[in-house]
């Protein structure tokens, strides 16, 4: 019963936050945003306490049940699992492995060292969360879409437009490839032994592994009803029960309460119940102590320390090829990003220090920008986190998706009223391609649509009687929402471009 419990809730939580990632009109966000909220790393980042001490007193009572039903990559290698075991012969073959401490504690700390210097970029590389993310919104996504705009091209041809067609374009192909490469390993971990990557891999398992030894209920062997059939052993998908002459151990530090243990022993020895205060991982009193537990109370006050230190520092505030582009006949040449001497962050963030600190590289909030403004970053410094690029679209002012699904804090929470009223970059004018300069022809496109006036037309030569106009920019009244940019017909770089500020502010 307990399994089935178990199987419902993480179908529904996989799917919910599956959908968050899929659905690019944003709207799911209003009634399954919190499973994303409640994920443990953007709630430490976000430093929401009240999540992290739920999450943290929900393992001391019930064991890893974060792991085994919230955790979308968790359950993830589940499904791969189950699908691995339906070969023949294959549903009952795991076997009990020793933990790899120094592999398993040693990317932890590295997990940690990386969250405390603010190199979040490459911390989201190991985190659970943040790697589904990109696997939904890089792999996943696109197959949903192509699935939408199939349906869109046969409403259309039945009079109908109940679908829209969506654009499915590469956002970033070194993201992408993070994606696939993140996909393929966890496919393969999970096709072959199960939970592996949770349990050596992931950090936050780790963390939880070390509340879950502690949990008051949890799985124990009855060594009286025992007949040492294995049974429990060949289908722990964690690898943590081992079952011999020598005694009958449950590692609880890996169990992620999955219950095919329970469910497996046709004896009765095994027992999900209240257990504190009982050892239970290890039930051989001929079996000595392990030497190598020696110290772990250290290295988790050590943990706690760091953990510490990643809150209150999350808290800190921060060429011409000769082709015409007159719209005519002639080939137009598509967009290409400028290099800006400061990234634009979205609107909502108040600062760049500040918003990388907090950004766990999820791409929800690129999944959700219906203007493709936001894409994961190719640098190296900031690699995977979103930035704001103007070559496919601007950032329309009515639009606020991305600061309603953000679930660490990184995009606070905004109406359209103070997007309006937030700067977060300065547009600047480059005449050498300004094609009013180069070309002698008309334009003023970039003033035309400016959504706060800050673009104004002036006489290019005031003592000529030359009726040509060109742009100049009243910095104080600029937003940095990229109309410009996107607008300007100048090919293939944009005779204006926006550059970000270190600091956000409002007018």
């Amino acid at each position: 019963m307990l399994r089935k419990i178990r199987i419902t809730l993480a179908a529904l939580c996989f799917t919910a936050i599956t959908l968050l990632f899929l659905d690019f009109t944003g709207t799911l966000h209003l009634w399954f945003g919190w499973l994303a909220k409640i994920q443990f790393l953007p709630a430490v980042l976000a430093v929401n306490l009240v999540v992290v001490i739920a999450l943290a007193l929900l393992t001391l009572l019930f064991g890893r049940i974060y792991c085994s039903i919230l955790c979308p990559l968790g359950v993830f290698q589940d499904i791969v699992s189950w699908l691995s075991a339906r070969r023949k012969g294959k549903k009952a073959r795991f076997h009990y492995t020793k933990e790899i401490k120094w592999l398993r504690y040693g990317l932890l700390a590295v997990f940690i060292v990386l969250l405390v210097a603010g190199l979040n970029s490459l911390a989201a590389l190991l985190a659970p969360y943040s790697s589904y993310g990109r696997i939904a919104q890089n792999l996943f996504a696109p197959l949903y879409q192509w699935g939408n705009n199939v349906l869109a091209y046969f409403s259309e041809r039945a009079d109908s437009y109940a679908f829209v067609t969506k654009d499915v374009w590469l956002k970033s192909l070194p993201t992408f490839g993070i994606a696939v490469v993140t996909f393929v390993v966890v496919v393969a971990l999970a096709w072959r032994s199960g939970r592996t990557y949770c349990n050596t891999v992931c950090p936050v398992g780790t963390v939880l592994g070390f509340l879950s030894r502690f949990a008051a209920f949890r799985p124990t062997i009855d060594a009286s009803k025992c007949s040492t059939c294995r049974a429990c052993e060949k289908n722990c998908k964690a690898s943590c029960i081992e079952v011999g002459k020598d005694g009958k151990r449950i590692d609880y530090s890996r169990c992620v309460n999955c219950f095919n243990c329970l469910d497996s022993c046709k004896f009765g020895a095994l027992k999900y119940r209240f257990a504190w205060g009982k050892s239970g991982r290890k039930t051989s009193a001929a079996q000595e102590r392990d030497p190598s537990d020696i110290g772990r109370r250290a290295f988790l006050t050590g943990t706690a320390i760091a953990l510490t230190g990643t809150l209150l520092h999350a808290q800190e505030n921060p060429e011409d090829d000769g082709k015409k582009r007159d719209g005519g006949l002639a080939d137009i040449l598509p967009k290409q990003a400028p290099a800006r001497s400061v990234p634009v962050t979205p609107f909502g963030s108040e600062s760049i220090k500040k918003f990388f600190q907090r950004c766990t590289a999820c791409q929800l909030c690129v999944s959700v920008c219906p203007n493709h403004v936001l894409r994961p970053s190719a640098s190296l410094e900031h690699l995977m986190q979103p930035v704001m690029s103007f070559e496919r679209g601007y950032c329309r002012p009515e639009c606020v998706k991305c600061s309603e699904v953000c679930p660490t804090g990184a995009i606070l929470k905004i109406t359209p009223e103070e997007k309006t009223q937030w700067k977060v970059g300065v547009a600047s004018v480059d005449y050498d391609l300004c094609i009013v300069n180069r070309d002698g022809v008309k334009c003023g496109n970039c003033a035309r649509h400016c959504p706060v006036g800050a673009i104004r037309m002036v006489r290019k030569d005031p003592d000529s009687q030359n009726r040509l106009m060109i742009p100049t920019v009243n910095e104080e009244r600029c937003i940095g929402c990229g109309a410009c940019e996107n607008l300007c017909p100048s090919r293939p770089i944009s005779a204006i471009t926006i550059n970000g500020y270190e600091v956000h502010h409002t007018t």
